[in-house]
């Protein structure tokens, strides 16, 4: 069994879709089910479903908020891993945990390692990083995998967005200089559940930081453009896009420019599959643009 806060997110939702053809049962507790910053409620909730993984897919994700609301970010992003990781410690059971590429500034020239120094330019980027080290501090039998850009056919994500506006609008603006790979959710779900076969199976080559996204890179324009070239088949139509510096769109949180992350360790360890950024937005797109 595999127990999977954060339920209701993009990634939780997915991961509990997907868990049966991976040959996982997965029990699924939202914010309103489980607090993950009250110790005593996780400590409660594992004993209660007496899971053999634990898969931690909740966090305080609205980055701009952050800068103002740091107790709430810290309390989800830093406390409550820590808390899942000392549930799990009791129960002898391991932890994944996904965390983000902004734990880096963006400055450096090519794909993130591992290895390389974190460097967080905001509250959030902070927060998810304090989580990380909280959970290497606590448990030896984790996982950590950082992902970028992620969307899904639910919840609030840039594809939706950008369907959202595009629609209405003759032109959009979007911000060219920020650098990633696209990822959906759906993918990481994917990835989280090979490795829990891995682990299930004793195979594990490795407990410790992974990074995992979807091939390719392209900027915040460049997925825009995509998207709707994507929709103009359904719409009959497509905005222009206009490519505009970061210092044209200033939010209260600094993005990094560069959030592109070398996947090639957690590949080599658990042979978890990895496509295309575009195959994983056709898929989305399939199922947003049906809808209308």
């Amino acid at each position: 069994m595999i127990l999977v806060t954060g339920a209701g997110g993009q990634v939780g939702t997915e991961l509990l879709a997907r868990a049966a053809r991976h040959g996982h049962e997965a029990k699924g507790l939202v914010r309103a089910d489980l607090d993950i910053s009250d110790a005593d409620a996780v400590r409660a909730a594992v004993k209660a479903v007496n899971p053999s993984l634990i898969v931690n897919a909740a966090a305080y994700t609205a980055v701009d908020k952050a800068e103002e609301d740091s107790d709430a970010a810290y309390a989800i992003n830093r406390d409550g891993p820590a808390n899942l990781a000392a549930a799990a410690k009791d129960a002898g059971i391991p932890l994944i945990h996904i965390s983000t590429d902004y734990v880096f500034d963006g400055s450096k020239d090519g794909p993130y390692l591992e290895s390389d120094p974190v460097a967080p330019l905001g509250i959030y980027g902070a927060s998810k990083e304090a989580g990380e080290e909280a959970v290497r501090a606590i448990l030896a039998e984790h996982v950590i995998m950082r992902t970028s850009w992620v969307y899904a056919a639910h919840g609030g994500n840039f594809v939706k967005t950008m369907l959202r506006v595009g629609k209405d609008r003759d032109e959009l603006r979007v911000v060219a200089d920020q650098f990633g790979a696209p990822t959906s959710a759906g993918d990481i779900a994917d990835a989280i559940l090979t490795i829990a076969t891995r682990i299930k199976d004793g195979k594990t080559d490795g407990w410790g930081t992974y990074h995992f996204t979807a091939a390719g890179r392209t900027s915040w324009h460049g997925f825009a453009e995509t998207i709707f070239v994507r929709a103009e088949k359904v719409w009959g139509r497509r905005p222009s896009v206009a490519a505009i510096p970061s210092s044209e769109y200033p939010t209260p949180a600094k993005r990094p420019t560069n959030s592109v992350l070398d996947c090639a360790k957690i590949l080599a360890a658990f042979d978890v599959p990895r496509r295309p950024w575009q195959d994983g937005l056709d898929e989305v797109l399939d199922i947003l643009l049906a809808e209308e």
